[in-house]
């Protein structure tokens, strides 16, 4: 599992060096998959891998029918006054994770709904894959990578809906929503029972957009996240339960 995702970072690293020795500029299409996979000697599947990392880190954008292109750069007001204050935010106050899955509920219930009625079939098959990846990888064994897989379904989703500004709202939420899920996993892993539901959960939300059916599609990703909020909080207010039992001195312990 950890080969093929590194096999998809060599990938997107030949396709930013073939962009570079081309000199192809914004806007410029790459050529169609069967000739670039020719030319970078490697197999289609494993090209789809590398252009829908590029895709998902906004390097590149597809058009439904219309091929890969260059992704227009983004320009300072985005990158600095909207998605770093907020990653600060989260940094200094861990209390805004619960903010960010405020938004996801926001937008990934639109971007599972769309999804089930846009999805192409390759759509649909890079979700199972993602599913599939996303359950077989151990929290136990490699948390960040645990949290990349969990992080790289819902944004094949978002692809799959092919609505750029909803793709690019997900893709600015990029970071915080790595982060989000990173501390959302640790704090869920000390409970198996919460990842077998969690498993659940996401399994239903791929059957859903496989069907093609918009109304569940939505419905279950509300009900995922919402869960994830209500779990998170669970935990937190647990902890700082622990915690103040904590500063009961001992010499009061086991009085009426």
């Amino acid at each position: 599992m950890a080969d093929e995702i590194r096999l998809a970072d060599r990938l997107a690293q030949q396709l930013r060096q073939f962009i570079a020795e081309q000199q192809l500029q914004p806007g410029a299409r790459l050529p169609a998959e069967r000739q670039l996979a020719q030319q970078l000697a490697v197999s289609r599947s494993s090209l789809r891998e590398g252009l829908q990392k590029l895709i998902s880190e906004g390097v590149l954008i597809s058009r439904r029918g219309g091929g890969n292109f260059v992704a227009r750069q983004r320009d300072d007001w985005s990158s600095t006054r909207l998605v770093m204050p907020l990653s600060t935010l989260l940094t200094d106050d861990p209390g805004y994770r619960y903010d960010v899955l405020e938004a996801r509920i926001a937008i990934e219930s639109s971007t599972a709904w769309h999804a089930a009625r846009r999805a192409t079939l390759e759509d649909k098959a890079h979700i199972r894959r993602c599913c599939e990846m996303m359950q077989q990888v151990s929290d136990r064994d490699d948390p960040d990578l645990a949290a990349h897989s969990d992080v790289r379904f819902h944004l094949a989703i978002a692809e799959a809906a092919h609505n750029l500004v909803l793709l690019q709202a997900m893709r600015g939420l990029f970071d915080l929503l790595q982060s989000s899920v990173m501390q959302s996993r640790q704090r869920m892993y000390t409970a198996p029972e919460i990842f077998r539901q969690l498993a659940v959960q996401h399994e239903a939300i791929c059957q859903a957009i496989i069907a093609g059916d918009a109304d569940r599609a939505r419905s279950v990703t509300i009900h995922h996240l919402e869960f994830v909020d209500a779990t998170m909080r669970n935990l937190h207010e647990e902890e700082a339960r622990r915690a103040r039992s904590m500063r009961i001195p001992d010499s009061k312990r086991g009085q009426p």
